[in-house]
């Protein structure tokens, strides 16, 4: 007996856009569109009615702005949530708050463009509402102060101590993971080993989402370039629609920006993050396989613990979509599975514990 369909709830202004949704949605059989709804105001009567699973959610809107309703709707009837934005820096920052405030997912405003790219356009959109049916939505505090969509930083910042770092820690999550990357690194100290990480997400919103984790962190949080060397105190991801890997200079470990297709439909590419520290860091690394959809990251993980590197996952309860971390632990490619709130810690430990410098060659000491 095949599975009910995902009730769709299309909120947005623009009766085109609205029309153009329905449309996509409707072309895959696991989706139902059970209704649309021009403003916040309409969605409040439609949701009580027609109880979908999933709600698309346009930012700019009359009567109540997207990102209000958000709020309130997290707070009073939290659900699942796809924001549809625009490609603009404007667009950017608000979709970042609209992850932080616990949308799902963040998909990109559709056009209507050559057919291929229709077709492309609408597939995207309706996995991306797929998978958020799928989510685990938890309930957003009421109280909150008006506009604080995070948490502020203590004043005293946690610091390791003064020590060579022998390992380098790489980081890979999606759905879900631009606020559980934020939390794991506000916890890590000023010197934390350097750390690589890949987050799916659109390319326009890359650089806006690494000044964000640069502003909400005690790491230095910069966008990588090709043989910038890999120190402590920083953090680094890729540019835009690029991939992002390590390699070995004359130095040390340096980053590798790398110009290539989709891997796992994704790019940047978790797997091709980690079966780089796999092969350049092997023993010396730390990997960590976070929040998200499919299964990006599970084989390169794999590799890692091959490669003698420390691995760990999230754990379901507090993960949005167990999706990659449950792929990783049928592979068997991780140590442990860990909270979200331990992650950071049992990343430094797993550091703490290393033999040896990352500048020896090959990894060795």
């Amino acid at each position: 007996m095949s599975a009910a369909p995902v009730r769709v709830l299309i909120v947005d202004d623009s009766a085109v856009m609205r029309q153009l949704l329905a449309g996509m949605l409707s072309r895959d059989p696991g989706i139902e569109v059970v209704g649309t709804a021009a403003d916040p105001v309409i969605a409040r009567r439609k949701i009580v009615r027609l109880r979908p699973d999933v709600l698309t959610l346009d930012i700019e809107m009359p009567r109540m702005n997207g990102l209000e309703f958000l709020k309130r709707l997290m707070c009073l009837n939290p659900m699942p949530v796809v924001m549809i934005s625009s490609l603009t820096e404007r667009g950017a920052a608000a979709s970042l708050q609209a992850l932080a405030l616990g949308a799902v997912d963040v998909v990109a405003k559709p056009k209507a463009a050559a057919m291929h790219e229709f077709d492309r356009s609408a597939a995207g959109i309706a996995a991306k509402v797929l998978q958020a049916a799928r989510a685990r939505v938890q309930a957003r505090p009421c109280a909150a102060a008006p506009g604080r969509t995070l948490p502020a930083l203590a004043n005293v910042r946690p610091v390791a101590p003064d020590r060579p770092w022998a390992r380098l820690l790489a980081i890979g999550a999606s759905a879900g993971g631009t606020e559980a990357i934020r939390q794991v690194l506000e916890a890590m100290p000023a010197n934390a080993p350097p750390i690589v990480i890949v987050q799916h997400i659109p390319g326009a919103f890359s650089r806006p989402f690494i000044e964000r984790l640069d502003r909400y962190s005690p790491l230095r949080v910069v966008e990588a370039r090709s043989g910038a060397p890999l120190l402590p105190g920083h953090a680094y991801l890729p540019p835009p629609d690029l991939h992002l890997g390590i390699a070995r200079g004359r130095d040390g470990l340096e980053c590798a920006v790398i110009d290539g297709g989709p891997v796992n439909h994704h790019c940047p590419s978790v797997d091709v993050l980690f079966h780089s520290v796999a092969r350049h860091a092997g023993a010396r690394a730390v990997g960590a396989l976070l929040t998200g959809m499919g299964d990006d990251g599970a084989r390169g993980l794999l590799a890692m613990r091959k490669a003698g590197a420390g691995t760990l996952v999230q754990d379901e309860a507090t993960s949005v979509v167990w999706g990659m971390p449950g792929a990783a632990v049928r592979m068997r490619s991780a140590d442990t599975i860990v909270p979200l709130p331990q992650i950071a810690a049992r990343m430094l430990a797993l550091a703490s514990s290393a033999a040896g410098t990352l500048d020896a060659p090959g990894g060795q000491t």
